[in-house]
């Protein structure tokens, strides 16, 4: 079968064979988050005559992303070329995304071995029953999956929470939370208050002297006294990750710096383990100017629902792309929490439509650290004095054969300026517009009478009319905002209008 730290390793190196140096952090002052989807392929038949023998697999990764940054809800473009989300979890399945329109391309119109076999209706396909996909992350997804319990033979990471500045929280006449000045500060990486108060998302103050730009991952309060980034060590963090004593109390937790969206319940920012509330939604920070983007853990929760392939692909599939397990490198973890995260809160979504299930991905811990993660780095440099900061850029790389990598910063291909902005080559290949031409051009490719009923029996023209059109997983989507997401936070129509 599959180990953790086989996949682990498995897209460690592809890391570093496959994808560019330009867009990688830079030595000894940089850090990234990796993600990917890799495909496990099983033998049609296991030999009768040795049914004890391991089954083996074939292990191939088909997409990956990197990156930390996420742009605020002002940089956002009605039409669709620019990436709002450049966390690596979601570079990743936008990459798979493209990987899965390719393979479709392979089996409608090329007549190639693809990943796909023909369905039962129509213009339908579904995946092959020997193929299964693992996510792979870095880094415990930001949101509700990295709100860990801290046990008391722990350090603590932070300084309690003053009655303070619990009152000091005020909300503007629409509900949304208004932002202090302090937490401007925090939030703007040249602030000084940055230094002292941004942590790695799932990490402790214990382990690190210097804050980060703009992850959004993961947030604390201000140091302890006498806290150095030299007390790192990988065997230190080794302790993070290993099995508490029965008799463990849990005095805290790590923090996350997503914040709760309007509408639902607040933080309470009390002292020590009251301070979050687990199982809320939560959009990603940014830098001074609020996002629209949820969180990691909330969107692969979704995932877990709905699959991976978004509401285009479901024009042509019989039933979505789910992911079989999801595998976490070495970093502060808790598997209460991610079960919670990505399985609980959906566990009773009921009336889903035909193909469509809440799914218990298999969820483990891999012992392998990523080497340009900020744990790794920070222990490398752990004498420097400089101050060590997320990389800006974000990777993302699919199995295909036509420009495979792109490299972006701020949501464009990395060296676009602002006169070239809407030029077709300031367009990353996973932004909407891109994969809706993708999408498109695998339509025009197909005859008109071989298309899926669908997109055959009514005429669509804009972006967000062909995803309407996904009827089976508009009902979906519909009954798990109903049930258990109710406040996700959805961008308005007129951002999907175009063509």
């Amino acid at each position: 079968m599959w180990t953790p730290d086989e996949i682990a390793q498995l897209c460690y190196e592809h890391y570093g064979i496959r994808l560019p140096k330009q867009g990688k952090p830079e030595p000894n002052r940089e850090w990234t988050l990796l993600a990917a989807v890799v495909k496990i392929q099983f033998p049609v038949y296991q030999p009768s005559d040795t049914p004890d023998k391991p089954v083996q697999v074939i292990k191939e990764v088909v997409s990956m992303g990197t990156g930390t940054k996420c742009i605020g809800q002002s940089k956002m473009r009605r039409s669709g070329d620019i990436l709002n989300d450049s966390h690596a979890e979601i570079i990743a399945r936008r990459s798979f995304q493209r990987y899965l329109l390719y393979q479709l391309q392979l089996a409608a119109t090329l007549n190639k071995e693809s990943i796909f076999v023909p369905g039962t209706q129509r213009g339908m396909w579904k995946l092959r029953p020997d193929l299964f996909f693992v996510f792979f992350s870095s880094h415990t997804p930001c949101g509700d999956a990295s709100i860990i319990p801290m046990l008391e033979f722990e350090e603590q990471p932070c300084c309690p929470v003053s009655r303070g500045q619990d009152s000091s929280l005020t909300f503007e006449a629409n509900g949304n939370l208004k932002t202090s000045e302090n937490e401007r500060k925090c939030e703007d990486p040249d602030s000084p208050v940055t230094k002292k108060m941004r942590l790695e998302p799932g990490t402790s103050a214990r382990f690190f002297t210097n804050g980060t730009a703009h992850h959004g991952k993961e947030e604390s309060g201000p140091f302890a006294p006498g806290v150095s980034g030299s007390n790192l060590t990988v065997k230190r963090l080794a302790a993070v990750t290993c099995v508490a004593p029965r008799s463990a109390t849990v005095v805290d937790i790590y923090r996350t710096g997503a914040k709760c969206v309007p509408g639902e319940a607040e933080d309470l920012r009390k002292p020590g383990a009251a301070y979050h509330q687990v199982g809320l939604l939560r959009v990603k920070p940014g830098r001074g100017d609020r996002t629209c983007s949820m969180s990691c853990s909330d969107k692969m929760a979704r995932w877990n629902v709905l699959g991976c392939q978004g509401a285009l692909l479901m024009h042509f599939l019989e039933e979505p792309i789910y992911l079989s397990a999801v595998v976490i490198g070495k970093c502060p973890y808790s598997q209460e929490a991610m079960q919670r995260a990505l399985v609980g809160r959906c566990q009773n979504v009921l009336a889903l439509p035909r193909g469509f299930g809440v799914q218990e991905p298999k969820i483990q811990q891999s012992g392998l650290l990523f080497e340009q993660s900020r744990c790794a780095v920070q222990a490398k440099r752990a004498d420097s004095s400089s101050r060590l900061v997320p990389c800006g850029a974000a990777i993302s790389w699919a199995a295909v054969p036509e420009q495979p990598l792109g490299v972006t910063a701020n949501g464009f291909p990395q060296g676009t300026t602002k006169k070239g902005i809407r030029s077709l080559q300031a367009r990353s290949r996973i932004s909407k517009v891109e994969l809706f031409r993708s999408f498109q051009k695998l339509l025009s490719s197909i005859s008109e009478d071989k298309w899926p009923d669908s997109l055959r029996l009514q005429k669509l023209d804009t972006y967000q009319e062909h995803k309407e059109a996904a009827s089976a997983y508009q009902e979906a989507w519909s009954a798990l905002r109903k049930q258990a997401f109710g406040s996700w936070i959805r961008n308005p129509p007129d951002y999907h209008q175009f063509k």
